[in-house]
């Protein structure tokens, strides 16, 4: 794959590098934050190759590429300015932002970036587990550095958090690293450790345990940018670079361990503890409802509210339950995928459900989800319940996560310990539960498949013009998203009259509020784009009247668009019309016809649907 043009492709649709406030990426997704949303082409975007779906949520511009996600990061990273300086929303922007956009924003973008860390971390501490069952010594040289390895990484998190918190609240790298620093200073870790009294020029010290921590460093870093800022604006820029850095840290450190510390470590504990108060009431049931809700939060991005909870976790009790209860669900969206592979008839539906199954098992759950369970539904379904019933026995079995990171195979040696097996037990009810019930209940490739017994009559699909005017090639659209065949083959017509219609009995999939563009599936599954005009979303809506919304059935030649050509044309854009066969690659043939005058029921496009 071409990770150089796929990123260059990603940013055209989302409006251009003009259009992006910041970008970063965890295990599978881009994660934009886009200063305009209406600008991106999400059509566009899902439909190229390399990309499997595209998510609106949490205040995020979401594109789902997979395992390879940070070798178009980096590409596109090459290509812009995107890496280079952090660009900060408009205050417009942040005042339209609602609260639960802004709280997911705020976690994700400070816990995304440190995912590598936890997860090479998480692993090797499982393999240590593996091998001192096995008889590896714990007082040898090997163990004691990969474990020193392994350990370092949750010991220093605030040094971790400093660093991306101080990107995220735009404060000083560096100074933020060394406050993180000196909550880990080991002659003060020494002094809790052993019940010292300490005071600061005679206010009393609260000492608190600050390794591995996560809320006192988050919030010092945001008390850290305050004071920088303060700095910044008020001394005078002669002696800026010398005062500055000085009184950052001479405020913010000992305000960290008289206040921020304290108070936080308070909360943190609260946390915790009201967390394994609800817990203790009952951990099936808490089982089953995290469990079967988890990958719903994940779609949506609302999991980043639960995430430092689990951090949190793992700092006050070296365990995580609420891994344990939701790492199941991975398993169960395996089983889903994996029951689909065995029921499907069409070989690429069983190739994407049979690779989907694997990654899945491995943690990345993108491909199953997006891939295979969400487009037919009945398996989402299916892998909900059976997440929540595998939930529900690692709950009672007080199942926990030693380590962070994402729970797949490789992962499974984290959970050593107590309820270890009922969490095994956990896995193969998931997976096998959601591969069974997906089987029997949740896929029928009579009803899903394009080759199914009701179409085998059917050996081609006539489209007919949406538009009256000129037919031409599609290599003549001015636009090398269209004119390359990027999207699918098709031809492009330009307009004499402002009147668009169906090309084909279907349904809207795709209905733009602009009017600029709208798409439907037909009912032999031919996905169709009609693109009215080049950059005509720029119009936002001027000139256009939209007819037909999503879910709206349609008729060969009702009216979908109507639109005012002439001034369309007048505000200076090209009218030429692209209509095309997004999904081309699942049909045995697409041909076009010849250049010349359509009328609206003139043949422009068959699509063989049979070999």
């Amino acid at each position: 794959m071409d990770f150089n043009k796929l990123g260059s492709l990603i940013i055209d649709n989302v409006g251009g590098e003009e259009n992006v406030n910041s970008l970063v990426h965890c295990a599978t997704r881009l994660r934009f934050k886009l200063k305009d949303e209406s600008k991106a082409n999400k059509t566009n975007l899902e439909n190229l190759d390399g990309v499997v779906s595209v998510i609106q949520s949490g205040g995020q511009y979401q594109v789902v590429i997979g395992n390879t996600v940070s070798d178009v990061y980096k590409a596109i990273n090459k290509q812009t300015q995107l890496n280079h300086f952090d660009n900060v929303s408009s205050s417009a922007d942040k005042k339209n932002e609602k609260f639960i956009d802004k709280a997911i924003d705020l976690v994700s973008s400070i816990f995304t970036p440190i995912l590598p860390a936890l997860i090479g971390g998480g692993m090797i501490k499982g393999l240590l587990m593996i091998a001192t069952q096995l008889g590896l010594s714990a007082d040898s040289g090997g163990y004691m550095i990969l474990n020193a390895t392994a350990d370092s990484v949750f010991y220093f998190m605030p040094i971790l958090l400093a660093y991306t918190s101080a990107k995220k609240f735009d404060a000083n790298r560096f100074l933020a690293a060394v406050v993180g620093g000196a909550l880990l200073y080991p002659t003060l870790v020494q002094a809790f450790n052993d019940g010292a009294s300490l005071d600061f020029f005679g206010v009393p010290v609260i000492l608190a345990r600050y390794t591995s921590s996560v809320l006192p460093i988050i919030f010092a870093v945001y008390f850290l940018s305050k004071i920088e800022y303060l700095c910044n604006r008020f001394i005078h820029p002669v002696v800026k670079n010398v005062l500055t850095p000085m009184i950052c840290l001479g405020i913010t450190i000992p305000a960290t361990y008289l206040i921020i510390g304290p108070v936080t470590s308070f909360l943190s504990n609260s946390v915790g503890n009201g967390y394994e108060f609800l817990y203790s009431l009952s951990p099936i049931v808490c089982g089953v409802i995290l469990g079967a809700a988890w990958q719903l939060l994940v779609v949506f991005g609302l999991h980043w509210g639960i995430v430092p909870i689990s951090y949190n976790n793992l700092a006050l009790y070296g365990r995580n339950t609420i891994n344990g209860m939701t790492g199941p669900s991975n398993f169960a969206q395996a089983g889903s995928a994996f029951g689909v592979f065995l029921k499907a008839k069409d070989v690429k539906v069983k190739q994407l459900a049979l690779s989907s199954t694997i990654t899945a098992l491995f943690s990345i759950t993108e491909p199953a989800i997006y891939g295979i369970n969400l487009k037919f539904k009945k398996p989402f379904y299916v892998a909900l319940a059976a997440a929540g019933v595998a939930g529900g026995i690692a709950g009672a079995g007080n199942s926990a996560a030693l380590a962070a990171g994402p729970v797949g195979l490789l992962s499974i040696p984290v959970f050593l310990g107590e309820g270890f097996v009922p969490f095994l037990i956990a896995l193969a009810v998931a997976f096998f539960g959601a591969a069974v019930g997906t089987f029997l209940f949740g896929y029928d490739p009579k009803v899903l498949e394009k080759n199914t017994d009701n179409q085998t009559e059917l050996d081609n699909l006539v489209l007919t013009s949406p538009l009256a005017g000129q037919i031409v090639a599609l290599s003549e659209v001015p636009d090398t998203v269209f004119s390359t065949g990027m999207l699918g083959k098709g031809v492009a017509i330009i307009p004499s009259e402002g009147k668009l219609t169906a090309p084909a009995d279907g349904e809207i999939t795709v209905a733009f509020p602009t009017g600029h563009a709208i798409g439907m599936m037909t009912t032999s599954g031919v996905e169709i784009l009609m693109h009215i005009g080049l950059d005509t979303v720029e119009l936002e809506g001027q000139f256009f009247t939209v007819h037909k919304q999503v879910g709206d059935q349609v008729k060969r030649g009702d009216t979908l668009v109507e639109f005012d050509l002439a001034a369309i044309k007048e505000a200076g854009y090209e009218t030429i019309t692209p209509v095309i066969v997004t999904n081309t690659a699942q049909f045995a043939e697409v041909t076009t016809s010849d250049n010349g005058q359509a009328e609206e029921d003139t043949q422009i496009l068959n699509v063989v649907l049979q070999a």
